[in-house]
């Protein structure tokens, strides 16, 4: 019996208010991810309660409704979704800022302007830790 997840690319969701980072973003990953692009954070958690299964998340930390810590928080109080790797990628970069995202759960935080080979690494990483 084969496993279909495993043929399966692995699911992508990015969580950033701006257009243009979710437009880069799904471009340079979406011949090797599906590739779901969110607003907020606040619609993310929704999407995601409504049951839909996510490998990665990359979120931004300014957002409206709910910013990135706020979303790492609620994510983190969740059964179902605390245990998904979360890069934060951010125009923040403050160290208090990083590290409060960093102790609340996130796996990882780059600040934009950011490289995406760069961030493409470090989530396969992330990836590759959870297969172990």
């Amino acid at each position: 019996m084969n496993d279909t997840r495993s043929i399966m690319k692995k699911r992508l969701l990015i969580v950033d208010d701006e257009p243009s980072i979710g437009l880069i973003l799904e471009h340079f990953f979406s011949k090797e991810y599906e590739v779901v692009v969110k607003t907020n954070g606040q619609e993310a958690m929704l999407w995601l309660q409504e049951g839909h299964f996510i490998d990665c998340i990359v979120a931004d930390f300014d957002m409206p409704f709910m910013n990135g810590l706020e979303f790492i928080i609620q994510l983190q109080a969740s059964t179902l979704h605390k245990d998904i790797p979360l890069l934060m990628l951010s125009g923040k970069d403050e160290t208090r800022t990083k590290i409060q995202c960093l102790k609340h759960g996130a796996d990882d935080y780059i600040v934009k302007p950011f490289n995406p080979e760069e961030l493409d690494i470090r989530i396969k990483n992330m990836l590759k830790r959870i297969k172990l």
